[in-house]
């Protein structure tokens, strides 16, 4: 993956991120309705930002080794 694709991926991953803290954000700030939501709603966000984590990761990488190259 190019250096501008791992880019484009980590900012997409970072959207995705955001709208997933918010939707946890949004579930607990109407507790105790729809309650039942919490395991499957805090798995999507530890998901994605367990994702975004790991591209950022590759991303940096990439970028120390194109910056030896």
């Amino acid at each position: 993956m190019s250096l501008e694709e791992l880019e484009t991926r980590v900012k997409k991953l970072s959207m995705r991120a955001t709208d997933a803290k918010m939707n946890l954000h949004d579930l607990a700030e109407e507790l105790p309705v729809d309650w039942e939501k919490i395991p499957e709603t805090a798995e999507a966000t530890y998901a994605i930002y367990k994702e975004l984590t790991a591209a950022r990761k590759e991303l940096k990488a990439a970028k120390k080794a194109a910056a030896e190259a």
